[in-house]
């Protein structure tokens, strides 16, 4: 019997999607306890932006108690869209739930890009939105951020007047510096033909007026995105939202998935609203680590923080030593941290806020390593 060959298989294959490049994701606990021959407990996992503390008792107490896990989720997530409309004072019909923040991305991106089309990119920047515009067939236009960081407005605009993109993510406070996008440069953008899409994933660590999530009402091209990862600790559980302009949200609704959310994140997210108070104590136990960090870090010659960051990461540079060397030396303690050598993020490692008990674990790493020859 003739079989299909591998080659005649791959054939068959989108070609665009050959050369793509896989997005990297961060390893969990169970991967990295066998890796580091470590057990978690003694793991100190500062790599990721996640809440060490975790879901609200609450949350457990609703995941125990749900009883019909065998009937398929509402697929429009009505409770938890009540709930948010409640919360946050929004139109009900402006919200839309999904599977993490990450699918409202891949969503957007399905809507608007077809192959050819464009996507402009501010890098340094969260990597999933060109990500999700390469499986979509589109082209990537970068106009990378200053030195600092900020946005190169003049430079976006002549990008859209030259390229012509569809869509512009920006992150705010973005990843993995941690700066808040400014009112009068939003302001601009708008202006334009563009759809803008705010990710604001961290935008509970900073302070809560540089949220764009009321002014989706007063423009037709303007999208904001947040999640449940972050501030409530359901990382592990894929919970986001967004809000939409009427025209954007009605044909999303077409392509959706129709059950995409599934009822233990639902629970969970619900759970996660009624303790909200509690929650937001614990967001601003990571503010004060953020804190501390920029204090701390800078005591060591080898890096130099980035000033300002308004989410729950710091960003440091790392000067006349090898960044990828510091990572492993950490990673041989027990401490986690990310590293990056793209453009703009030449020789850098970000360090995310946890407990005081996982500061005092990093500082007692770094200060070991200072005392070695290398450092």
């Amino acid at each position: 019997m003739t079989r299909i060959t591998k080659a005649e298989i791959d054939s068959l294959m989108r070609p665009e999607l050959a050369a793509l490049e896989p997005y990297v994701p961060i390893h969990p606990f169970e991967v990295l306890s066998g890796r580091l021959g470590r057990a978690p407990e003694d793991i100190t996992k500062l790599d990721a932006n996640e809440n060490p503390y975790g879901p609200s008792p609450r949350v457990i107490e609703a995941l125990a108690s749900y009883r019909w896990y065998q009937v398929y989720p509402d697929s429009q997530s009505t409770a938890l869209r009540t709930a948010l409309s409640s919360t946050l004072d929004l139109p009900v019909e402006t919200l839309m739930v999904g599977h993490g923040a990450d699918e409202l991305v891949d969503l957007v991106c399905r809507l608007f890009l077809s192959p050819g089309d464009s996507l402009l990119d501010c890098p340094p920047t969260f990597g999933m939105y060109r990500f999700d515009a390469a499986i979509n067939g589109a082209q990537i236009v970068d106009v990378p951020r200053k030195a600092d960081f900020s946005l190169n407005v003049k430079d976006i605009v002549d990008a859209i007047a030259a390229k012509r993109p569809k869509l512009l993510f920006l992150c705010s406070p973005n990843n993995p510096d941690g700066g808040v996008l400014d009112q009068d440069i939003l302001d601009t953008l708008l202006e334009l033909p563009i759809v803008v899409i705010v990710d604001e994933a961290y935008v509970d660590f900073s302070d809560l007026d540089a949220s764009y999530i009321h002014q989706v009402s007063n423009h037709n091209n303007l999208v904001v995105l947040r999640t449940f990862s972050k501030w409530a600790g359901l990382g592990g559980l894929r919970v986001g939202f967004g809000v939409f302009p009427e025209g954007i949200i009605r044909q999303l609704w077409k392509i959706k998935q129709p059950y995409n959310v599934n009822v233990a994140g639902t629970q969970a997210a619900l759970a996660s609203l009624e303790d909200r108070v509690a929650l937001l104590e614990n967001v601003a136990r990571l503010v004060a680590q953020r804190q501390r960090l920029v204090v701390e870090l800078d005591r060591f010659t080898f890096l130099e923080t980035h000033p300002g960051s308004q989410s729950n990461f710091v960003l440091c540079r790392v000067m006349g030593r090898d960044a990828r060397q510091l990572k492993l030396d950490l990673e041989r303690q027990g401490v986690l941290v990310r590293y990056f050598a793209r453009p703009g993020l030449e020789n850098c490692i970000r360090v995310s806020a946890g407990r005081p008990l996982d500061t005092d674990r990093l500082l007692a790493a770094l200060n070991t390593l200072s005392q070695t020859a290398l450092y």
